[in-house]
């Protein structure tokens, strides 16, 4: 036997859509311990300046032991772990749901993920799938601190394998307010807003208000490259210009993650208070992000939801709308019609609907 046909059977191709099964529980390799270096990087490739993790002393004023790491850069790394057994053999990323914050992660703390799958449904060309799982990261301490939902477009290895029963998940539009994780131990009845010099609290925003941020991101390949490594997601389509090439696309694709990490490092003006994401109730990438995109991004206002037994913070629901190559003043709807057809504008690279939590003025 050659060396070859010896080390074949070493190689782990990742699952293809024959490979998943209703109801099938994957234990996701390498846990992660997320240190103080991983914090730097993301600053460093997003321009992520949120307040509550950039600063220890605001952190702990409202009862955090240090700054937490960003909300995305925990999300991302446990995202990460998923991509070897889900979507290494994946033709696109569609879609995320009921994706909950439940804890804040420290630098210091390991994160483990696993995954159920709760749907399939073969496509009719026969050649791929969408498969959906349910996924939840737990830390050092058995703590869920993250749970979500995506779908992703698998291709098929064996084009003649049978197709499974078709099982699509029913989700909920919005994570609803009682399920919303709020830290006990907040308080942000003391909150300064000199800290950020953001001047709007939760009372201040208006259901329907759009917010469109000035600032623009190009990203070039290097970035993406790092940001995507950084989370250890090993996707092809991002890494891999010789395999991008015969494709419609003719080149690797940006990875998503950090199309929403970049959106809200802009998003940052105009939301200077809000201190964390509690959920992202459902998100779309609706047209690819290549290197050298500049990326803008604009903010509407869906909802204003108090929370239970609290005064001092509110819940925003908020749409974050990601443009590519024009400003997001420019476009006055992320759709587009022609005849009876309506689609995303084609400058329009991600639609993410999700929560912030944000202080309230005083009683």
């Amino acid at each position: 036997m050659s060396n070859n046909a010896q080390n074949s059977s070493k190689i782990r191709a990742g699952n293809f859509f024959e490979d998943f099964k209703l109801n099938q529980v994957i234990t996701h390799a390498t846990p992660r311990t997320i240190g103080e270096g991983e914090v730097a990087l993301y600053m460093a490739l997003t321009g992520a300046r949120q307040a509550l993790h950039s600063a220890d002393t605001l952190a702990q004023s409202l009862g955090y032991n240090a700054r937490p790491v960003d909300d995305l850069l925990a999300f991302h790394i446990a995202f990460g772990k998923t991509v070897p057994d889900i979507s290494v053999n994946a033709v696109a990323n569609l879609g995320y749901a009921e994706v909950r914050f439940l804890q804040p992660v420290y630098a210091g703390d390991t994160l483990s993920t696993s995954s159920t799958v709760i749907g399939l449904k073969q496509n009719s060309n026969g050649q791929s799938g969408v498969v959906y799982v349910r996924s939840v990261s737990t830390n050092q301490l058995q703590q869920a601190v993250f749970s979500w939902v995506r779908w992703v477009m698998v291709h098929k290895k064996d084009h003649n394998a049978p197709a499974p029963a078709t099982v699509i998940p029913s989700l909920a539009d919005a994570v609803a307010s009682a399920d919303l994780a709020v830290p006990a131990f907040l308080d942000a009845r003391k909150f300064n807003t000199a800290h950020t010099r953001g001047p709007y609290l939760w009372d201040d925003y208006q259901v329907g208000e759009r917010i469109n941020h000035p600032a623009g991101m190009t990203i070039s390949d290097t970035d993406h490259t790092l940001a995507t490594k950084l989370y250890q997601n090993n996707a092809r389509l991002h890494f891999d210009e010789l395999m991008m090439k015969p494709t419609a696309f003719g080149r690797r694709l940006m990875y998503g993650g950090h199309i929403i990490s970049v959106c809200r490092a802009l998003s940052h003006d105009g939301l200077e208070n809000a201190l964390s994401i509690l959920a992202i109730n459902a998100g779309t990438h609706c047209n690819p992000s290549f290197g050298d995109d500049t990326i803008y991004t604009w903010t509407e206002v869906l909802a204003k939801e108090t929370l239970p037994n609290r005064n001092d913070v509110g819940a925003l629901r908020l749409r974050m709308v990601g443009v590519k190559n024009t400003p997001a003043h420019t476009l006055s709807s992320r759709h587009v019609t022609q005849g009876e057809k309506t689609t995303y504008h084609p400058n329009v690279v991600l639609d993410l609907d999700y929560t912030v939590l944000m202080p309230r003025k005083p009683a």
